[in-house]
């Protein structure tokens, strides 16, 4: 079965106007549930993730200061949404989510999270809407419980994953990937283990060339026990952040090809939504959707 955090806490109020698209969260689950590609038994709703795990991965200072409510503002401001208890707790829910689901990718080969997809957090700080890396902490988990040895992190948001790529930079046992825009944020890129900065506009052919010709190699190389997958939708063309122009074709068979290539090989996945802000949310969520319908046809 097909196993997807999900908690009505993760749809988080924020102030009118706000860029972040955040009914995207009620919205996907709902067209999932709609269509009958998945029932409420698919759902799990997270707890709370526990300090410890946290601190795996995040610099206790910085977490405290998250719990506490007392980062700075101007390190508020970075992350770009108002700080509060609600949306702390949002955020250890969402990684909890994360963590869960590797369990859950161990029994069943594949397992989703709604949201997350934080790959901004760095070790230290928030920046991009993002507080705690919850792929980064699943990772510190899977390794520190001796669950996995060798772990793959696919980044194919559209923006490199910063934080990701800074939190593992000395630890071999995680090789990030990241295939992202070049000219976009972050300006002040970080080194991934494997990074490869897309042109401006480029389209389906091109970018999924590079992903066939890239990515198989990767894991045969890497030769992972589990990999984690970030599957932002901000590649579309209709994106108003992304600046690339890959159809929603597109976007569904570079979801296919990643999961084929671990479903082939045996490998456990967990899969993270990451970014999408295109201007009519039905894109977005029509987009994340794809990649559940994949995950549904190819597994199960």
């Amino acid at each position: 079965m097909l196993k997807i955090a999900y908690d009505p806490i993760y749809a988080h109020p924020l102030p009118p106007g706000h860029r972040f698209p955040m009914l995207k969260y009620e919205l996907i689950p709902a067209q999932l549930l709609h269509e009958g590609t998945i029932t409420e038994a698919n759902l799990f709703s997270p707890t709370e993730l526990d300090e410890a795990t946290i601190l795996l991965t995040h610099d206790k200072t910085y977490w405290q200061e998250l719990r506490d409510l007392t980062l700075p503002p101007k390190e508020q401001r970075r992350i770009g949404f108002p700080l509060s208890a609600q949306l702390v707790e949002r955020e250890t829910r969402i990684a909890k989510g994360t963590v869960g689901g590797c369990h859950y990718a161990f029994e069943h080969g594949i397992a989703f999270n709604v949201a997350g997809g934080t790959h901004h957090a760095g070790s230290k700080r928030g920046e991009g809407f993002c507080m705690l890396n919850d792929q980064a902490i699943a990772a510190n988990y899977l390794l520190n419980k001796g669950l996995s040895q060798s772990i793959l992190i696919i980044d194919l948001d559209v923006h490199q994953g910063n934080g990701t790529a800074q939190i593992f930079e000395q630890q071999p046992a995680v090789f990030t990937f990241s295939m992202h825009g070049d000219k976009n944020f972050p300006f002040r890129k970080e080194r991934s283990d494997l990074d490869l900065p897309l042109d401006d506009g480029i389209g389906d052919e091109a970018y999924l060339a590079l992903l066939k010709s890239t990515l198989p190699g990767l894991i045969d190389k890497c030769q992972p026990d589990f990999i984690f997958y970030l599957s932002g939708v901000d590649i579309l063309v209709s994106d108003k952040l992304g600046k690339l122009s890959v159809s929603r074709e597109g976007c569904k068979e570079r979801d296919r090809f990643v999961l084929e290539q671990c479903k082939s090989r045996g490998i456990p996945i967990q899969v993270s939504m990451g970014g999408g802000y295109s201007p009519d949310i039905k894109d977005i969520v029509e987009a994340h959707c794809n990649t559940f319908r994949v995950a549904n046809q190819l597994y199960f």
